[in-house]
Formats: C-alpha cells, sequence, structure tokens
C-alpha cells in the first residue's frame, strides 16, 4: 500500500515537472505569458495541486484546494456537560469539563475554495488537559488530497498560516481532526 502510495506520488511529481520543462518563452512564436490562464494543475478552482498561489492560498502556503462547499453557520450553547457541533460537513466536539460554564458556540464555514471553519467566540479556551477536538472534511478537495497526508493549520482570516496542529488523517474517510486549545479559524492544509 505504501509503495503505491510513494509510486503515484512520484509519478505525479515527475508528470508536474515534465510539464513544467516543456514552457519556453524564447523565439517569436512563444505564447505571450503575461495573458497565461490558470493550468489544470494549478487552477484556481482546485486543480491537481490546490488553489492559485496569486490569491494567497494553495501551493504557496500548503492549503488544500478544493471545490468551494456551500456556506454554513451553526450556534449552539454548549457547557460543563460538553457537546456536539455539525458545520457543513465539519465537527466539533467539546468534552464534559471542558468548559466551566454555558457558552454561545458559533461554526461558521466561509464560501472558499479552502476548507475551513472559523470558530466564535474568538480565543474562547478550554480547561487543561479537555481540548475541543475539530475534525474537518476534505471530500471535495482536489486530487493532491487523496495523495498527501493532511493536517490542519491554525489561520488567520486572511488564511495565513500562524501555526501547523498535530494532525490525525484519516484518508479512507477523507478528513483530518486535531485537538484545539482555543477558538480560530482552521484550515486543511498538506
Amino acid at each position: 500500500m505504501i509503495g503505491r502510495r510513494l509510486f503515484t506520488t512520484l509519478v505525479c511529481v515527475v508528470v508536474l515537472f515534465g510539464l513544467s520543462s516543456c514552457r519556453t518563452t524564447d523565439g517569436p512564436t512563444a505564447p505571450d505569458v503575461s495573458a497565461e490562464q490558470p493550468s489544470l494543475l494549478l487552477g484556481n478552482n482546485g486543480g491537481l495541486l490546490g488553489t492559485d498561489t496569486n490569491i494567497g492560498t494553495g501551493i504557496d502556503t500548503g492549503l488544500l484546494g478544493c471545490t468551494p462547499l456551500p456556506y454554513a453557520r451553526t450556534e449552539q450553547t454548549v457547557g460543563p456537560a460538553g457537546g456536539s457541533i455539525l458545520v457543513g460537513p465539519h465537527r466539533l466536539v467539546i468534552p464534559p469539563g471542558a468548559l466551566a460554564a454555558p457558552v454561545l458556540i458559533t461554526a461558521e464555514v466561509p464560501l472558499d475554495s479552502v476548507n475551513s471553519v472559523r470558530l466564535l467566540p474568538h480565543g474562547l479556551t478550554f480547561a487543561p488537559g479537555k481540548p475541543a477536538r475539530l475534525t474537518l472534511s476534505y471530500a471535495n478537495c482536489s486530487l493532491l488530497g487523496q495523495l498527501l497526508p493532511k493536517r490542519v493549520a491554525y489561520t488567520t482570516d486572511l488564511l495565513q498560516v500562524l501555526q501547523w496542529l498535530l494532525s490525525v488523517d484519516e484518508p479512507q474517510a477523507r478528513r483530518v481532526s486535531t485537538n484545539l486549545e482555543h477558538f480560530s479559524r482552521y484550515a486543511i492544509a498538506w
């Protein structure tokens, strides 16, 4: 199984390098690169390697390019007994004892070419040793989502990566999970 994945990854890398070496700007018949359209490999709609690097996501940041999910928002009060919140295809589980008092929690899936969740109230923290568990789906993501291990990234609202979180990738289920110490915005990366 690992040998097959390694072989598939190597084939993709060889194809990518082969395609990039075919381009030339020498001679009078070379295409005008200033008018070049996004390629299938680097397309801004979640091509093979993710989103367009010109918009601050995708290959240049390591965030996984995906077909945009519909906007979703869930509000739920969670208290000392804990609870589970579903927002779009993603799940947040807050364990018993993580919160000292009831809190109105908002989970939002922005309309974007990167799978991410914004959790509010921003900065909400949990009791020591009682982290929340966030599971993000990448079932709607590019081919690269099937080839490389995924992880969750703590990001700004503009999807700039602030920290890579220790994550568990479940490729068969096409989801990745991590423990959260506080609320903010989180996205799937590779």
